[in-house]
């Protein structure tokens, strides 16, 4: 069960409780939000929607939760619910739910994240005249379409030549004035020097209210293939994972997703977090939220690319097959997620 679909089963419980009249609610929210348990919590997510409930039910909060956690009990993919502090629900997931999540980001592919949720949503999205303003609406646009919106692009005037030519900017955008542009801290310098990938990373990995650092030469940091480059450990790690996928199939052997262990559900959690990523990006037009993302889930494969093959005589067992299949779905998640940047993900680097 992925964030997206625990969403939806939690808001279902709310729904029904207010239907059948255990909660006097007026308006039932319109999306519920999951994520990782933080201190003192349990359980693979937690949410607050029962602290949300409580007053416009006229309810404690723990009453609130109470009422849920019953309800979602008899959920399927659901094991265990647990209420902490002031009416947290603490979420377990059923087992098994680390090979679902891994067989359906294989099966979605690229598109694991994506959703229909703006579906028929035409967004107009207006850009400053300036080549980090135009790169953003560009990328913005793509997680939009990723979403099932359908953007229009609008700036005071065409973009550069060397922008489109250069750094993939679109030349389709409507020359005309607009409300609200997007306007983040502009590029200090020309950033063509660097490439498409390296520039457009320079110019979205920063918040947009951060100042993007853009250097020059063979030496510039985010030109540099080494572990201080996020770009370079996010491009790494994909090239990585399509290589454990070669070797496999030189030794015979494929992937399988199945029980992976403990010791990566650090890995498993940034994966999942994926489509919430996806539209918390696309909701706040922040394209460094994914960039951001990308980097956490290529931290938290590293430690898994050396257990993946056999070593030695050692045969390959459905634990490699299963961490096969763990690297490759991470793969997809991080070259899904570079294609929504503008980015490359090369397959040898």
């Amino acid at each position: 069960m992925t964030p997206v679909e625990l969403s939806r089963t939690v808001l279902h419980a709310v729904r029904r409780a207010v239907d059948e009249g255990e909660l006097a609610v007026a308006v039932v929210p319109e999306r519920v939000v999951v994520a990782p348990p933080g201190p003192g919590g349990c359980g693979d997510y937690a949410t607050n929607v029962a602290l949300q409930l409580a007053r416009p039910a006229g309810q404690p909060a723990p009453a609130v939760a109470e009422v849920l956690r019953t309800r979602l009990l008899h959920a399927d993919g659901i094991s265990d619910v647990v209420v902490t502090g002031p009416g947290f629900l603490n979420i377990s997931l059923a087992g098994g739910s680390d090979a679902r999540l891994v067989r359906d980001t294989l099966r979605a592919r690229p598109r694991y994240g994506h959703s229909d949720t703006l579906a028929g949503q035409t967004i107009e999205l207006h850009a400053a005249p300036e080549v980090r303003a135009l790169v953003l609406m560009d990328s913005v646009a793509r997680v939009l379409r990723s979403q099932g919106a359908r953007p229009e692009l609008h700036c005071t005037r065409a973009p550069e030549d060397a922008w489109v030519r250069i750094l993939g900017v679109p030349e389709d955008i409507h020359v005309r004035p607009g409300r609200d542009p997007l306007r983040p801290v502009p590029a200090p310098a020309d950033p063509t020097p660097l490439g498409r990938d390296a520039a457009r990373w320079a110019l979205l990995h920063p918040a947009q209210h951060d100042r993007p650092h853009l250097g020059g030469g063979q030496d510039d940091q985010h030109l540099a293939q080494r572990e201080t480059n996020p770009l370079f450990r996010v491009r790494y790690a994909h090239a990585r994972t399509r290589a454990l996928l070669r070797n496999a199939a030189d030794l015979g052997f494929t992937p399988d997703p199945g029980p992976v262990g403990t010791d990566v559900d650090a890995l498993l959690h940034t994966l999942a977090d994926h489509p919430r990523v996806l539209a918390a990006t696309a909701a706040h037009r922040a394209p460094d939220r994914l960039a951001r993302h990308l980097v956490a889930v290529a931290d938290a494969l590293a430690p898994l690319l050396p257990s993946v093959l056999p070593l030695g005589d050692e045969k390959p067992s459905a634990a490699h097959r299963a961490r096969l299949a763990l690297a490759e779905a991470a793969g997809t998640v991080l070259a899904g997620g570079l294609t929504l940047l503008g980015i490359d993900a090369p397959e040898h680097l």
